[in-house]
Order: structure tokens, then C-alpha cells, then sequence
């Protein structure tokens, strides 16, 4: 049984950082592609960051350049660092799968989904 397993959210000040985790059983990340997705209440999910095992990371424009995803073979883990957390960052994120070597930007791409971690970032 396939499952992605977020963790890693929680309250923290503008200006702070978090370090999401995805951590998978039932597939080994290294031949998927993993999109990191968030979504606020009452608004559309919305792409954050997509990997693959071919070619680089690519990050949403409201990344900003802030976050950084990388993955850990042997945890079978997948992580977002995000940093210079603003409270516009404030909503739950989603880690995906989809068994393909280039990134996939597109949610209705990805086969597998996480149950999300939820970041609050406020004073």
C-alpha cells in the first residue's frame, strides 16, 4: 500500500523557517517525480515545487526563491526547507508522487497523495 506521510508543520513567526517532510512506504521515491502543493481554504491548490529524478528543481514564482526541496534515498523522504516564511505561506501543504522521470506540474498529474501538514505563520 502506497503512502506519502507529510509532517514537519506548525506555528512559527514571519521570518522563520520550516522544514517539511514527505516520507513514502510502498514506493521508492527515486523514480518519481514529487510535487509539493499547498492549498488554502475556499482557494484552488496551487503548485509550490515539483522534482524528478531528471533535471532540476523548479519552484513557483511564490517560492521566491525561499524554498528548497530535496530528497533522502535512504529515509525514502522528500523534503521542502522553506525559509523567510511570510503569513501570505499560511495554509496546509501536500506532498504528491507520479511514477515519471521529468517534473510534473500539473496536479491532476500526480497519482499519490498525502494528507497535508498544516503551517501557520503569524505573530
Amino acid at each position: 500500500q502506497v503512502q506519502l506521510v507529510e509532517s514537519g508543520g506548525g506555528l512559527v513567526q514571519p521570518g522563520g523557517s520550516l522544514r517539511l517532510s514527505c516520507a513514502a512506504s510502498g514506493l521508492a521515491l527515486t523514480h518519481y517525480a514529487i510535487g509539493w502543493f499547498r492549498q488554502a481554504p475556499g482557494k484552488q491548490r496551487e503548485g509550490v515545487s515539483y522534482d524528478a529524478p531528471i533535471g532540476d528543481a523548479y519552484y513557483a514564482a511564490s517560492a521566491g526563491g525561499r524554498f528548497t526541496m530535496s530528497r533522502d534515498k535512504v529515509k525514502n523522504t522528500v523534503y521542502l526547507q522553506m525559509n523567510s516564511l511570510k503569513p501570505g505561506d499560511t495554509t496546509v501543504y501536500y506532498c504528491a508522487a507520479v511514477i515519471k522521470e521529468v517534473l510534473m506540474s500539473r496536479e491532476e498529474e500526480y497519482d499519490y497523495w498525502g494528507r497535508g501538514t498544516e503551517v501557520t505563520v503569524s505573530t
